[in-house]
């Protein structure tokens, strides 16, 4: 879409959209303290850094000074200093991460509860959970990881935790901002917000732009890049202060506009290793275009100072074709890409037709058109009630509800190309539908009641919830395009009930000790009787400070009893999204989070140290066979692929009121990308890295600073994934310098 269309649109949301609650104020924490306030709020999980850190389960919040710190694009840069979150890069950019916390399946983000502001973001949550989208990073305010036990109000998927991106509040008085930046490949970004807060209106209105013409080599030149528009309006209605019943109306619509240059084909271990940044000139016609569109309506009514009600009513819609090169044909042998680059040698002339070297016949290039609409809408509400009772105990009833519809419609088809002096030719027109003829759908009622008691020096949170869950596909078949008959169907139902239970003991206001056991679950497929992934997680830990130091450590150890595998392309199947049994796996791990002012408190240069560390073991603890992407044939005792055991982040700053000079080193431990079969067979693993990133501020004024960025100070040549087929490389050196301007 136009840049002149989209801001028709951004003039529109003046009159027509916005909101969201005002910000949390934040609250230093200078020693370890208890929460005594009301635990819900609009929209968050969390609310700030104090709440985070008083929780009963291990959870964390990055705040707007910390996204700001760097002023990360990448949603897996941002979350590499959060310890127990496991990631592999894909693109470079964060445009599809692949997070995993504590362990659970990466691959697109699939098995956790992935949210902004409180609600469902991934396209289809229930049917087609696999995040093709995720929210731009740019635009958030702050985002929440909650881990561990006591997470019972977010779901489905309760097994490692859940992440909410909070989006750009409406602020209390006028604001105005402008960032924008420019940098390495030819990458810009844009983006600005108004907002003010009246006595009874409030909005906000935002607009980024973020493009870039990539960092891997096609061809003459050709873009491999991106450009990504979104606009965001948020408007809210209030009652009178003095009103005896206070209640507030926020409507918020948020639009998104991608088109990327990406592709699924990566390169061999050969020519990763001569030229990684380079494509295959048989990926030449690799786009996905896509759209995503939200409504959503907040009801917030507050009938006394300890009784609340939250309501929220959201509808997404999000459309998507990333058409690909699939499969590669010569002499009528068909192969996937993956097979290929995983073995070229076996195959040459499959390797030569893929990187453009042998000039090839008709139809050798299959590009498949993955042509998919979502649809996610819902209403949820939540109560919270909370009161003192005797002897100074304090009482929190947390309780919530949500129904829910998603669906995945897919359309696809594949279409023939052939390959002649580096340029592709389309040869052949496939039958729309013939690749893909479908509709997954779930529809689900899911509730949960918290319960928190305080007294003295100990906290108690036990909580359920339960998930009510129907499952449907219907499939029309390559045959009926038209879907004029009656589909082939199959229907999968599950209740599920979903316990937990988290303590905290403050031995001082310096030191404390929490722990907590709970239920994971994650849904099944749609194939009748097909089990769902449950698992049993438990969790220790302590927050602690002496002095300039503050910190915590947590052990946690999640026993799965039945986990679920997936059929994506993304990680080398084949697309179908069939889930599959992959047995019992253990997962056992240790998070440590240590922070460190060098400086005296009062001093004018101050300089943090943050350090996160992860330890993560996921092993099987049986053998099966599987024929899917990364798993192959498992014996007991391989290690879960694409979780590396160890992960340390260091960050270190120098403030001044003039300035800021930042630092962080990453470093990402070697990891297998396949399963080793028992020890029998390569597990491809890829190599450990470390990155180095740099981040220098400039304030003119207050209200005026200039930046710069250097993402891989060190220009670090790594692989950062085999999957989707083939070597793909990290973000090389880049630099990045901007201007950001606050108006109030």
């Amino acid at each position: 879409m136009k840049l002149n269309c989209h801001l028709a649109i951004l003039n529109t949301l003046i009159l027509t959209t916005a909101l969201s609650q005002n910000p949390t104020p934040q609250v230093a924490l200078d020693s370890v303290q208890k929460l005594d306030e009301v635990i819900i709020r609009a929209n968050t999980i969390l609310g700030n850094k104090f709440a985070a850190q008083n929780r009963t389960g291990a959870s964390y919040f990055l705040s707007s000074d910390d996204l700001e710190q760097f002023g990360y694009a990448d949603i897996n840069r941002a979350l590499r200093a959060v310890p127990g979150v496991n990631l592999y890069e894909e693109d470079g950019y964060g445009l599809r991460p692949n997070i995993s916390l504590r362990g659970t399946s990466p691959q697109r983000s699939s098995k956790i509860t992935l949210m902004e502001d409180g609600v469902l973001i991934a396209p289809a949550p229930y049917s087609s959970p696999a995040a093709y989208y995720f929210p731009s990073v740019l635009r958030m305010q702050a985002i929440e990881i909650l881990k561990g036990s006591s997470q019972v109000q977010h779901g489905p998927f309760t097994t490692g935790g859940a992440i909410n991106l909070v989006s750009t509040a409406i602020p209390y008085d006028f604001s105005a901002k402008i960032r924008s930046s420019y940098g390495s490949f030819n990458t810009m970004q844009l983006h600005t917000s108004v907002g003010q807060s009246f006595e009874n209106i409030g909005y906000v209105l935002e607009y980024l732009n973020f493009n870039s013409d990539g960092f891997k080599r096609l061809g003459d030149n050709l873009n491999t890049g991106f450009d990504i528009y979104d606009i965001m309006g948020k408007l809210k209605f209030s009652t009178d202060v003095d009103a005896k019943l206070a209640q507030s109306l926020e409507v918020k619509y948020h639009f998104y506009d991608e088109k990327s240059n990406e592709t699924y084909l990566g390169l061999s271990e050969a020519d990763f290793n001569a030229n990684p940044y380079s494509r295959y000139l048989s990926s030449q016609k690799d786009v996905m275009n896509a759209e995503q569109r939200q409504v959503m309506l907040t009801h917030i009514i507050d009938f006394s100072k300890q009784f609340r009600i939250v309501t929220n009513a959201y509808d997404n819609k999000f459309t998507r074709n990333w058409y690909k090169l699939d499969d590669v044909v010569y002499n009528n042998d068909k192969k996937s890409l993956s097979a290929v680059l995983n073995d070229p040698f076996s195959f040459p002339n499959h390797m030569s037709t893929i990187n453009g070297t042998l000039n090839s016949a008709d139809h050798t290039l299959l590009l498949k058109a993955n042509n998919r609409v979502y649809y996610s809408r819902g209403i949820q509400t939540k109560i919270d009630y909370h009161w003192y009772g005797e002897n100074g105990s304090f009482h929190d009833i947390e309780i919530g509800a949500r129904l829910h519809y998603d669906e995945e419609d897919r359309f696809q088809w594949e279409d023939g190309f052939r390959i002649d002096g580096g340029n592709m030719t389309l040869t052949s027109k496939g039958v729309r539908g013939a690749q893909g003829n479908r509709i997954s759908s779930a529809n689900a009622f899911a509730s949960y009641v918290l319960y928190k008691y305080k007294f003295d020096k100990f906290t108690i949170t036990p909580g359920f919830r339960y998930e009510s869950i129907t499952l449907n596909r219907e499939d029309w078949g390559s045959a009926d395009a038209l879907r004029k008959d009656a589909p082939n169907t199959r229907e999968n139902q599950i209740d599920v009930f979903i316990p937990g239970i988290g303590f905290n003991y403050s031995f001082s206001n310096r030191l404390s000790l929490f722990g907590g056991v709970h239920k994971g679950f994650s849904p099944p497929g749609n194939a009748p009787g097909e089990k769902a992934e449950y698992s049993v997680n438990y969790e220790l830990g302590s927050r602690f400070s002496a002095g300039k130091l503050r910190g915590e450590v947590v052990g946690f150890f999640n026993d799965y009893s039945n986990l679920l595998g997936s059929d994506l392309a993304a990680s080398g199947g084949t697309g179908s999204l069939d889930q599959f049994n992959a047995g019992e796996v253990n997962v056992s791990g240790l998070e440590l989070q240590l922070n460190y002012n060098l400086s005296d408190f009062n001093a004018k240069i101050q300089t943090p140290i943050a350090v996160a560390y992860t330890l993560t073991n996921a092993i099987f603890q049986n053998s099966f066979a599987s024929n899917q992407g990364i798993w192959g044939s498992v014996s007991e005792g391989d290690s879960v692929p694409y979780i590396p055991q160890q992960q340390l982040s260091v960050t270190a700053g120098v403030e001044h009121q003039r300035f800021e000079f930042t630092l962080n080193a990453r470093y990402n431990g070697a990891f297998d990308t396949q399963a080793s079969n028992g020890g029998t067979k390569d597990t491809m693993k890829l190599d450990d890295n470390f990155i180095i990133d740099f981040s220098a501020k400039y304030h003119l004024s207050s209200k005026i600073s200039l930046f710069a960025n250097v993402i891989n100070l060190l220009d670090e040549v790594y692989a950062s994934a085999r999957v989707p087929a083939g070597f793909r490389p990290g973000h090389p050196f880049g630099i990045y310098t901007g201007i950001n301007v606050t108006l109030d």
